[in-house]
């Protein structure tokens, strides 16, 4: 348990962060499901349009700090390939 004023306020920003960061990796994954959903159907332009939406969202997600630089790159590329490989 903390035991200094400083040590019980860090706990608390750090629950506040913990909620706020749950909460960008959930909507990063879910622009990222929604892009996956649409390739597994084969529906191109849905599928193009969902990574429209979610391309902005990984960079959001790395550059607020809840992944990596590379990883929000890597599969913003392997999406992006996914979807360049559909037959239109």
């Amino acid at each position: 348990m903390a035991n200094t004023s400083s040590a019980k306020k860090a706990t608390r920003v750090a629950g506040r962060r913990t909620t706020i960061n749950k909460n960008r990796i959930s909507a990063v994954r879910t622009a990222v499901r929604k892009v996956e959903e649409a390739v597994t159907a084969g529906k191109k332009a849905d599928a193009e349009a969902a990574l429209k939406a979610a391309a902005p969202a990984l960079a959001r997600g790395a550059q607020k700090g809840v992944m990596h630089k590379n990883a929000a790159s890597r599969k913003i590329s392997r999406l992006t390939k996914r979807i360049k490989a559909m037959q239109a």
